[in-house]
C-alpha cells in the first residue's frame, strides 16, 4: 500500500480512533436531500442531508476535549441544506451549509460508517468474531508475565477471551493477590454478595452456593440471578491436590447454533419464554425473569442463562408447558453430549478466564480428604473487556 493510496483520518478525530483506508473517493454529487459518493472501487454510498449534518466532526460539533457531541440536530432548520460539496486538497468530503456551517468529512471515516448495502454487509461480516468450538478445541493458552508486561500478548489474550470465550493463563504466582493483579490489567473487578473476590473451597456452612460443597456442578453460567450475568469469570488455583474437581466448559453458542439447526421450535420457546431464577440466603434474596437463550437486536444468540439448582419453578402458559419442558430437556441433554465438553484440570499457578454469559462451566466432584483445593475467583462485565480491547486497538 503506497502513501499515496493510503487514506487517513483527520488530525481531529471525533472518537479518539484512526480510520485508514485505502479506498478514496472519486467524486460527490450533491442532491436533493444528500450526497452522492462515488469510491475507487465502484461502490456508491448515498449519505442522506441530516445525517451528515448530524455527524459533523468539527471542533464546534464534538467537544474538542471529551470528544462527545455537543451539536443536537433539532437546533437547526427544518429546511437545512448542503448548498456546496466536493473534495478538497486532501480526498475529503467539504461541505457547506445553507445555515453557513462548513463540515469536512475524510474519506476512512466515510467509508467505515457509510449506510449503503454493500457496506453495512461488509460491516456486519468484521463485527463478527465468535468462534464456535467444540471438544477438540485447542485452548487458547497465555503466559502470565507476557501479559503483564506487553500490551501486545494483553491484546491477544483478550481477542481470545472476546471470541473464543474461554482462555488458560499459565506460570502464575500461586499468592493471592495475583488474579486480582491480572483482572485489574483489563479493568475494574465487579463486586458480588460473594465479595470482590470469592474463594472456591469447602465451607461447612455453603449457605449461598453449592460451590463451596464438594459436589458435581452440571453445566451453568454463573449468577443468571441477576439482571446482567457478569460477562467474564477469573478462577485462579493456588493449590489442587484433591482427587477429581477436574473443570469441564461447553461452548453455549455452539450448542444453541445445533439446536436452532436440528431443533428450531425448541430454540424458539427457550429464546422467547422469560425462566425466573432465584439465589436465596438469610441476607439476599436476587431474582432475575429472562430466557435461556438471549438474543441480540439482530437475532444473534447473545447470551445463555442457566444455572439448574437456581431455577425458580417454569411458570410458562399451560398450552405451552410440555414443549417447554421437552425444549429444556433438549437443550440440556446436548450440554452432555461428549462431542460438546472439553474437560481439563486445572493446576496450581494456572488460571481460567471465560465468558460467562456464554461458556457453560462445570466441575467434578472431588475427595476433600484426598488433599486440599483452593480457587479463588472474579467477575468483571464484558463491557470493561470490550472497552480495553478498542482502546489498546488504537495503538496498532
Amino acid at each position: 500500500m503506497s502513501a499515496v493510496q493510503k487514506q487517513t483520518a483527520d488530525v481531529f478525530s471525533s472518537d479518539w480512533r484512526s480510520f485508514a483506508t485505502v479506498r478514496r473517493i472519486e467524486h460527490c454529487l450533491l442532491r436533493p436531500g444528500g450526497v452522492a459518493v462515488q469510491w475507487d472501487d465502484g461502490r456508491k454510498s448515498l449519505f442522506h442531508t441530516e445525517w451528515l449534518r448530524d455527524n459533523c466532526p468539527c471542533e464546534t460539533c464534538v467537544h474538542p476535549v471529551t470528544r462527545e457531541q455537543v451539536f443536537e440536530i433539532i437546533d437547526t432548520p427544518v429546511d437545512l441544506h448542503a448548498e456546496s460539496a466536493g473534495l478538497n486538497g486532501q480526498g475529503e468530503l467539504a461541505i457547506g451549509w445553507s445555515d453557513g456551517h462548513r463540515s469536512v468529512f475524510g474519506a476512512g471515516w466515510l467509508r467505515a460508517h457509510a449506510y449503503d448495502h454493500a457496506t453495512r454487509l461488509e460491516r456486519l461480516s468484521a463485527e463478527r468474531t465468535v468462534q464456535m468450538w467444540r471438544n477438540d478445541l485447542p485452548i487458547p493458552t497465555f503466559d502470565y508475565q507476557a501479559v503483564m508486561s506487553d500490551d501486545r500478548a494483553l491484546l491477544a489474550w483478550l481477542l481470545a477471551s472476546r471470541d473464543v470465550g474461554l482462555t488458560r493463563m499459565v506460570n502464575m504466582p500461586t499468592t493471592e493477590e495475583t488474579m486480582e493483579q491480572v483482572a485489574r490489567r483489563i479493568s475494574f473487578i465487579r463486586e458480588s454478595n460473594f465479595g470482590v473476590v470469592f474463594e472456591v473451597r469447602t465451607k461447612v456452612e455453603a449457605v449461598n452456593s453449592n460451590a463451596y460443597t464438594t459436589l458435581e456442578l452440571p453445566h451453568h453460567t454463573d449468577l443468571p440471578t441477576r439482571e446482567l450475568q457478569p460477562g467474564l469469570q477469573f478462577l485462579h488455583c493456588l493449590v489442587n491436590d484433591a482427587t477429581g474437581g477436574d473443570s469441564t466448559f461447553v461452548d453455549g453458542f455452539a450448542i444453541a447454533h445445533q439446536l436452532r439447526l436440528e431443533h428450531p421450535e425448541a430454540f424458539e420457546l427457550l429464546t422467547q419464554i422469560p425462566v425466573s431464577f432465584r439465589n436465596k440466603a438469610p441476607q439476599s434474596d436476587y431474582r432475575s425473569l429472562a430466557p435461556i437463550i438471549g438474543l441480540n437486536a439482530r437475532g444473534e444468540v447473545s447470551e445463555i442463562r442457566l444455572a439448574n439448582w437456581l431455577r425458580a419453578p417454569f411458570d410458562v402458559a399451560e398450552r405451552d408447558m410440555p414443549a417447554f419442558y421437552q425444549a429444556y430437556r433438549t437443550f440440556s441433554a446436548l450440554t452432555r453430549q461428549p462431542e460438546f465438553i472439553v474437560r481439563k484440570r486445572l493446576n496450581a499457578g494456572e488460571m481460567w478466564c471465560f465468558d460467562n454469559r456464554r461458556t457453560m462451566h462445570a466441575r467434578q466432584a472431588f475427595d476433600q480428604a484426598s488433599g486440599m483445593r483452593h480457587l479463588r475467583g472474579c467477575y468483571m462485565d464484558r463491557d470493561e473487556l470490550l472497552s480495553r480491547i478498542l482502546v489498546l486497538q488504537r495503538a496498532e
